[in-house]
């Protein structure tokens, strides 16, 4: 096997972030020879991150079928080429995620990287279109002479993720679900706050009481979270998913908090929503269960069996909330309607959005486990259909 190849990469995104492909072709240098061609679509990205993954990929395919060769990148892309040798400092966190990985790919091989002008770079670029254009990936291996015109034997494999198999970017995927939908897919994020001094300590928070503030650990939550939800629209399972252009929080310290850090991460503002706070818990607020039950063992056993029942003291029965909840998801849907939108709210909330979602009933409210700073994705088509993505992950965390 050659002792060089040459990596030809490029990438490419119609918009800019919008639909991109990432194109790669690995060369034997000695006779020139094509040992594999990359054409892989990655959802909605920017030029960048299109450029990075093709590198990543060649990589990834070079260590397979030419473990023992030195490397030689050439793109045009002058910003990977000088990061990737040091010269210039990686300051996106999204791009240092897609720069470790490629490091990591690499490894102890020798590799050196080489700016070449556009039009030497036809090829790759010609790869990343056809990957647009098709909106699928593949990985072709030359297999056979080295002469590229009698390869005896061509492998092809799909680089698409599991999720993405029955994934419809339009319509909801399940061959039952509704079709004749009018209302554009709006994509909601939720997320629940970081952890609080109540919630360390099991006490029931809720709207009206004393409006705890994120603890230390909870802003970790939260910078964790928005790490996570950067990749949206960019890497991974959640690169077909179209990247957020707005947060929505809940009014209460806790949901404001959490989603001022998502929003700096993201470049993006918040907006706050009060029909998304927490259910309000009146005189328990601040309590934990085993307290309420024994202060008030009637009226928590009552409030436990019946929706209609509010706590003492200006709280909220289950059903009032659930109107209250149901008309903020209205109003969300409405005004970003074609959206991706991050919403950090409460427990009971996020419940309520997947309560409706689902169409079920009042068991949805406690059927859940909503851990503080997981993410659920639900897909909504207005009130005309809906699609639960993820409930509850918390593999960031």
């Amino acid at each position: 096997m050659t002792s060089l190849v040459i990596i030809e990469a490029d990438g490419g995104s119609r918009g800019n972030p919008g639909p991109a492909g990432s194109g790669a072709v690995l060369i034997d240098s000695a006779n020139g020879s094509v040992l594999a061609e990359i054409a892989m679509f990655i959802g909605v990205a920017t030029n960048n991150v299109a450029e990075y993954r093709a590198v990543l990929t060649a990589i990834e395919v070079a260590n397979e079928i030419v473990p023992n060769s030195e490397i030689l990148v050439r793109m045009d892309s002058k910003l990977v080429v000088e990061q990737m040798t040091g010269r210039w400092k990686v300051k996106n966190e999204g791009m240092q995620e897609l720069a470790h990985a490629l490091r990591e790919a690499i490894g102890s091989r020798k590799i050196t990287f080489e700016w070449i002008p556009r039009e030497q770079n036809g090829k790759a670029d010609a790869l990343a279109n056809e990957a647009m254009d098709a909106e699928k990936s593949v990985v072709r291996k030359y297999v056979g002479s080295p002469d590229t015109s009698t390869i005896s034997i061509v492998t092809s494999s799909s680089k698409v993720i599991a999720a993405d198999l029955e994934y419809n970017p339009e319509l909801p995927s399940s061959v039952r679900a509704p079709r004749n939908v009018s209302k554009k897919l709006t994509t909601v994020i939720l997320v629940r706050h970081g952890r609080t001094l109540f919630t360390e300590t099991h006490r029931l928070s809720g709207r009206g009481g004393e409006d705890p503030q994120l603890s230390d650990a909870g802003k970790a939550d939260a910078e964790s979270a928005a790490l996570e939800i950067a990749k949206v629209g960019h890497l991974g399972a959640y690169s077909k998913v179209v990247a957020p252009t707005v947060v929505v929080s809940s009014p209460l310290a806790r949901t404001r908090e959490t989603a001022s850090i998502i929003a700096k991460k993201l470049g993006v503002s918040v907006e706050t929503n009060d029909n998304i706070a927490e259910i309000s818990f009146g005189h328990w607020d601040g309590h934990t269960n085993q307290e309420v039950a024994a202060t008030w063992p009637d009226q928590y056993d009552q409030w436990r069996g019946d929706v209609r029942i509010s706590p003492p003291g200006g709280g909220e029965s289950l059903e009032d909330f659930d109107i209250r909840v149901q008309q903020g998801m209205a109003e969300v849907l409405e005004k970003y309607e074609g959206k991706t939108v991050v919403l950090v709210s409460h427990v009971m909330p996020i419940r309520g959005f997947l309560k409706s979602a689902l169409q079920a009933g009042w068991p949805a409210y406690w059927r859940t486990s909503i851990a503080p700073c997981s993410i659920s994705i639900v897909r909504f088509w207005g009130d005309q259909a809906a699609e639960i993505s993820v409930i509850n992950q918390t593999s960031h965390l």
